[in-house]
């Protein structure tokens, strides 16, 4: 059984990767407004991953006897002044739930919650591969710049996104 301040800690976790496939699914829909199809699929399909993410949490608490709690999610921001800074608000935003993460791994290391560590080790080897991404497709739209051609180009390929 998960410790009562362990139950509180993944409760709220379960309230950010929500809370993230919210906010994805915002950028989604601002990224529609646009004619940004490819951006709109790769967030749409990210804002799916969020919720498996936030569901392996609820199965980790379910299968330790716990009882999840489900919490208000705020509506996420409408728009952006770029594909460039959307995808700088993405990597601020995985960088916190990276830092959340860690802080939830290190409480359970406090609490000797070994399979709670176990379950977490796979959150962070996820939030690496998370926020590699996203670095990466930064640094493709500083390569762009204002190049409206190449920006389409990016686009597409980021539409070429299949589920993971």
């Amino acid at each position: 059984m998960l410790s009562k301040s362990l139950l509180t800690t993944v409760n709220d976790q379960i309230k950010k990767e929500v809370e993230s496939g919210y906010v994805y699914l915002g950028m989604s829909m601002f990224c529609e407004t646009q004619n940004l199809k490819g951006a709109a699929r790769w967030l749409r399909l990210q804002w799916n991953e969020e919720l498996g993410h936030a569901l392996r949490f609820v199965d980790h608490i379910h299968a330790r006897g716990g009882s999840v709690t489900l919490q208000a999610i705020p509506a996420p921001p409408a728009s952006y002044t770029s594909l460039k800074d959307l995808f700088s608000k993405v990597l601020e935003h995985e960088r916190m739930i990276t830092a959340s993460i860690h802080a939830m791994y290190a409480q359970a290391v406090k609490e000797n919650d070994y399979a709670l560590q176990v379950e977490l080790q796979w959150f962070i080897k996820e939030q690496v591969e998370e926020e590699e991404t996203v670095m990466e497709i930064l640094a493709q739209l500083g390569m762009v710049g204002e190049n409206t051609t190449a920006l389409l180009m990016l686009d597409r390929s980021l539409g070429s996104r299949t589920e993971s």
